[in-house]
């Protein structure tokens, strides 16, 4: 079987900032969005925007925030300290997934040994779930040495170190806690983005835009899932999951007729032009609801 896990999941937050964030004078807000661009110049109209519906690996989520002047927020990571209290195994995947997004929150900011301490905690939080050391030995310590002298190099390592993960857990039967990683991953992305990103005084289009394209990852999380029933846990978050898309149903995305291309090897949705109308409120109550399921998460 194909890496079903990431490579039928991968790409979904690359899409979240495809363009970069600048602050914007304060103007009126009204409660509805439009992803149609307007331009003058031919080119840009005829541009194709891609759309990703799938889910990146924790690590590769990283390349979403490489994209924004996102600032660093302490606050917003999941302290290390934390990992001593993860003892349940569905509690340590959840978190091995969060820790991993927060490592590529932190390289966005340069190499640092706050960045490695992380990967030590990655590392170690993947021996409770009994993945041999000797799996992961090589990509820390590479990560660790001077060929890991550029931030593209490490994310790959660590990208890698992930696929070797996955590949233990599955080939043991337990695809499903290797879900609850990737789980644990998408909702620590999200939160980020709403908490830090978005700006509910003064909403940025394009990234309301990027953050209301995650119905499509959201669908395709609950797709994978539902092979998993059979773990409580798995059934659990697939119920909170459900509880947030009915905010995402809440709205709808239209493509211009015609225009609509589907790359499903990709999993991408090609167009050069989409509508979609959202609410402030609804905005604001994925913001919410995402908070607190990340809290839950992260909670010993």
């Amino acid at each position: 079987m194909k890496r079903l896990l990431w490579h039928t999941t991968v790409f979904a937050f690359l899409a979240l900032f495809s363009c970069r964030h600048t602050p914007k004078d304060k103007a009126s807000f009204e409660p509805t969005f439009s992803t149609y661009q307007e331009a003058a110049d031919t080119s840009v109209q005829n541009r194709k925007n891609e759309i990703f519906y799938g889910i990146l690996t924790p690590v590769e989520i990283s390349t979403i925030f490489s994209r924004l002047n996102v600032p660093l927020v302490d606050s917003a990571l999941n302290p290390i300290s934390n990992n001593n209290l993860y003892q349940s195994a569905s509690k340590v995947s959840l978190n091995i997934g969060v820790y991993g997004v927060n490592f590529g929150y932190l390289k966005l900011f340069g190499i640092s040994q706050r960045m490695f301490n992380y990967v030590i905690i990655i590392r170690e939080m993947s021996a409770k779930l009994g993945i041999p050391d000797q799996i992961l030995t090589k990509y820390f310590r590479d990560i660790q040495s001077d060929i890991a002298d550029e931030p593209d190099t490490i994310q790959k390592l660590m990208n890698d170190a992930f696929y070797e993960i996955e590949d233990h857990l599955r080939s043991g039967g337990r695809e499903s806690t290797a879900g609850l990683i990737v789980l644990g991953g998408w909702v620590e992305a999200l939160y980020i983005a709403t908490q830090i990103v978005y700006d509910p005084s003064n909403p940025d289009p394009e990234v309301v835009q990027k953050i209301a394209e995650q119905k499509y990852t959201l669908t395709s999380l609950l797709s994978f899932l539902k092979n998993y029933y059979d773990d409580p846990v798995v059934v659990y978050y697939t119920k909170k999951l459900l509880f947030l898309k009915r905010y995402f149903d809440a709205f709808d995305i239209y493509f211009k007729k015609g225009d609509l291309e589907i790359d499903k090897n990709k999993q991408i949705f090609i167009a050069s032009g989409s509508a979609m109308t959202i609410t402030a409120e609804t905005l604001n109550q994925i913001r919410d609801y995402v908070a607190i399921l990340r809290t839950e998460i992260v909670t010993p």
